[in-house]
């Protein structure tokens, strides 16, 4: 069982920049694949990023490629979303996700696990 708390997410002007945090419970954190989706009003959860277990692979939606980073500290059981350059259309909640893989999953619907998700909201 893993426990996902996401933080850091608020109110920025286009062109801003936020980082979005993910604590996870457990002692297994290095065994799984984490990733970040966002949900944003009338519209269906998107991938955003994801990251293998040793941080050696990641994964970026189009959309965000060359703007948002993802990155994860196995000795603080924490996974991370830089976002620069953020534009209105990233306005959203914002989930990160666990599970137990060797890869990175982009595949909402393979992640077990899931954090209550943080808004994130970008003015023009």
């Amino acid at each position: 069982q893993v426990q996902l708390v996401e933080s850091g997410g608020g109110l920025v002007q286009a062109g801003g920049s936020l980082r979005l945090s993910c604590a996870a419970s457990g002692r297994t954190f290095s065994s799984y694949a984490m990733g970040w989706f966002r949900q944003a009003p009338g519209k269906e959860r998107e991938f955003v990023a994801g990251i293998r277990w040793s941080g050696t692979s990641t994964n970026y939606a189009d959309s965000v490629k060359g703007r948002f980073t993802i990155s994860r500290d196995n000795a603080k059981n924490t996974v991370y979303l830089q976002m620069n350059a953020l534009k209105p259309e990233d306005t959203a909640v914002y989930y990160c996700a666990a599970v137990r893989s060797t890869g990175v999953v982009v595949d909402a619907k393979f992640y077990p696990y899931w954090g209550q998700g943080t808004q994130v909201t970008v003015s023009s």
